[in-house]
C-alpha cells in the first residue's frame, strides 16, 4: 500500500488504521493535527480511521513561542 505523508511517498505492506501509520513512521501524538485527504481527523478516531493506497496524510506540528 502506497500513502502519501506531508507530500513524501511512505509504503506499508498492508492497509493500516491512521495511528498504526502514525506509531509507524515514529510521530508524537502530542501537538499534532493529522488531516487525511484534506479533511481533519479527530484525535479519538485515529484507531478507527482506515488508510487506503494513494491516501494523502498531512502532519501538522503545533510549536509553541513568542
Amino acid at each position: 500500500m502506497r500513502v502519501f505523508v506531508n507530500g513524501e511517498t511512505k509504503e506499508f505492506a498492508e492497509a493500516l488504521k491512521l495511528q498504526d501509520v502514525l506509531t509507524h513512521l515514529d510521530v508524537p501524538a502530542q501537538r499534532i493535527a493529522v488531516e487525511l485527504n484534506k479533511v481533519v481527523v479527530r484525535r479519538q478516531n485515529w484507531e478507527t480511521t482506515e488508510v487506503r493506497d494513494d491516501d494523502k496524510i498531512e502532519i501538522v506540528h503545533f510549536v509553541g513561542g513568542g
